[in-house]
């Protein structure tokens, strides 16, 4: 979870909303996970943001500069400084910005690769940065850092060679670094005065391998290369031959850094001491997911293990035993509910799984794992006794929320997927949409679900379900273009609203005389409960699809997100937008204002949680 604030935009003084804290932790990016060496913070990369998290209090701050998803991090030895590289469309330069640790400040932005930095490493005197271009730029450049310009630069690989992906300094001379992908091992000399860098190919014999991290020791006589084939191998720095590898039980894969006596596995760790022929495993330890990040705290008494999974552990050295300290959704984040009247819990849904999640201390209540199902949206019963979900399969679970047990299964509630769900007040009824545009009313007693009534209108996917305070009247927003008020008492519909879009949200004014509505085309439009008549169309967003819209307890304020990758709050009765908060990577799916306006939560399709501050207004 992150936590952010809204910001003004550009029309008026509009606030800049900032996310206060992050729920989440995106494990697929290599070496990502970085543990300072003031051993008391964390690095990581989360969208186009950069967190540095306190391991104690676990309090966030957030360093803003890049203009897309950031795709790889480093720090130097001091920790004074920190580099992030960036994805940006094809053709296009792609950012390398340098940032001051103590200061958190943006200090200059290197612009010379195109696509994407693949990776980075600091010289051990912090006197050059060295920077790896992706697979569309092919190139290595070494950095000034003093004089914030480019030394020189280099194709990276030969051309009868694979990509280059790995990048690693020596640890004890400024001027000596490697390289290493898919065929190719380089040591790379700096010749400062000529400003040229010069590689020597290593001699790996009959070996071919795909080589995934890298380590030097510290005395740089030799370092050790991690394989996606399963092995380790040893190469002399000086004479550029490999001396030996192992060992003979291959792993999985070997697919991060090797921190001091450290490698990493896709499935698992292994310690061996450096140096032994015998690559013998000593203990190792299994985690969920595939490692892609594995950091060392201080001299190596504990480390901390990033997944492809978005597990990040904690372990001690000499208990070897594996803590969870941060788990987050994998797959796309489909709605996120409060319990009526607290702002400390909420529950998000994602493929898999359900979980509940702790405000005050930003972390993971409960879990509800059900294998290879994906959950499209979630509601709290207004009783607190039960989470109805609704799922690709076609069934509405409930669930309790304390402990997670199944309490009841519908079975065959929808034929194409339950896509929507919404229980009323007095906890009697459930209202289901599903993806062949069925709206379904169950009577829910204490021992028996009853279908009362199947509501036949949408002819495609029903995306929204909200119900009036009265529990007679609901709204569904569906993907044909149409939103239906219906009467759920006599089962019949009242009123149709058209537009030439596909409603993905639908809300009632609190005082339930309109409705605000939006979609893929992009506008905001409010609506006449009593007869349907459009009252007022607003532009809601420059670029893609508003996914997800709430309005404030009062009515004076809503927001809305969407694939703009925008949170944006806005005036009811001047329809303005307020504020604006910037912080996600990917599309926002739905988003809500938590009960006593404290913030407001928007989920995404990268499984990023966000918790946003609520403005103050005047």
């Amino acid at each position: 979870i992150s936590q952010q604030v809204l910001n003004l935009p550009e029309s008026r003084t509009v606030g800049s909303q900032h996310f206060f804290h992050f729920l989440a932790f995106v494990g697929h990016i290599p070496f990502g996970l970085i543990c300072h060496p003031n051993k008391e913070h964390l690095l990581y990369p989360l969208g186009c943001t950069v967190v540095i998290q306190e391991l104690a209090s676990k309090k966030q701050v957030f360093l803003h500069g890049h203009t897309n998803n950031v795709s790889c991090i480093v720090v130097s030895r001091s920790g004074t400084l920190v580099a992030s590289g960036q994805v940006t469309f094809m053709g296009f330069k792609a950012d390398i910005i340098l940032w001051n640790f103590w200061k958190k400040e943006l200090l200059v932005r290197l612009s010379l690769h195109k696509g994407k930095i693949e990776g980075l490493a600091f010289s051990p005197n912090e006197l050059y940065l060295v920077s790896l271009g992706g697979q569309d730029d092919g190139s290595v450049v070494v950095w000034d850092i003093i004089k914030r310009e480019a030394v020189c630069g280099s194709p990276a690989s030969a051309r009868s060679a694979g990509n280059t992906t790995i990048v690693e300094c020596s640890g004890c001379r400024d001027e000596m670094f490697v390289t290493a992908g898919n065929g190719t091992i380089r040591v790379w000399e700096l010749d400062l005065p000529n400003r040229k860098i010069r590689p020597t190919e290593c001699q790996t014999g009959q070996l071919r391998r795909v080589i995934t991290s890298l380590k030097i020791t510290d005395d740089d006589n030799y370092f050790y290369a991690g394989t996606s084939s399963g092995d380790i191998l040893k190469v002399n720095t000086n004479n550029k031959l490999m001396t030996e590898y192992g060992p003979k039980e291959k792993f999985s894969l070997v697919s991060s850094s090797s921190v001091s006596s450290i490698f990493s596995l896709s499935s698992s760790l292994l310690v061996t001491g450096i140096g032994a022929t015998s690559w013998r495993i000593i203990t190792k330890i299994q985690v969920q997911g595939g490692v892609t990040s594995l950091t060392c705290r201080g001299q190596g008494h504990q480390f901390f293990v990033g997944t492809n999974m978005c597990q990040m552990y904690r372990i001690n050295y000499t208990a070897f035993k594996e803590e969870l300290i941060a788990a987050c959704h994998n797959e796309a984040v489909n709605d996120i509910v409060f319990p009526v009247g607290t702002s400390d819990l909420f529950a998000t849904c994602s493929k898999n799984d359900i979980r509940v999640w702790h405000t005050p201390e930003n972390r993971e209540l409960l879990r509800i794992v059900i294998p290879n199902m994906t959950c499209y949206a979630i509601e709290f019963m207004k009783d607190g006794k039960s989470i109805i979900s609704a799922w690709n399969d076609g069934k509405i679970r409930a669930f309790m929320p304390e402990t997670g047990r199944l309490m009841y299964v519908i079975n065959n509630a929808h034929s194409l997927g339950v896509t929507a769900i919404a229980a009323t007040n007095d906890c009697k009824r459930i209202v289901s949409g599903g993806g062949e545009g069925q709206v379904r009313v169950w009577a829910i007693g204490e021992k028996t679900r009853k279908l009362e009534a199947v509501l036949k209108e949408h002819i495609s996917t029903v995306s929204c379900i909200k119900l009036k305070k009265n529990d007679q009247e609901c709204v569904t927003a569906s993907l044909d273009g149409t939103c239906i008020i219906w009467d759920i008492v006599r089962s019949i519909r009242k009123q149709m609203i058209l537009a030439n879009t596909l409603f993905k949200c639908v809300c009632y004014h609190p005082e339930e005389y309109q409705l605000i509505t939006s979609g893929t085309d992009r506008r905001i439009a409010y609506w006449e409960v009593f007869d349907g008549s459009a009252i007022r169309d607003l532009e809601g967003s420059l670029s893609g699809s508003i996914n997800g819209m709430d309005i404030t307890s009062d009515g004076a304020y809503f927001v809305t997100g969407g694939d703009d990758h925008l949170v944006k709050m806005w005036d009811y009765k001047e329809g303005t937008v307020t504020h604006v908060g910037v912080g996600h990577s990917g599309n926002i799916t739905r988003l809500k204002i938590c009960p006593g306006n404290k913030y407001i939560v928007s989920v995404s399709a990268d499984g990023a949680i966000l918790l946003w501050k609520y403005p103050d207004f005047p």
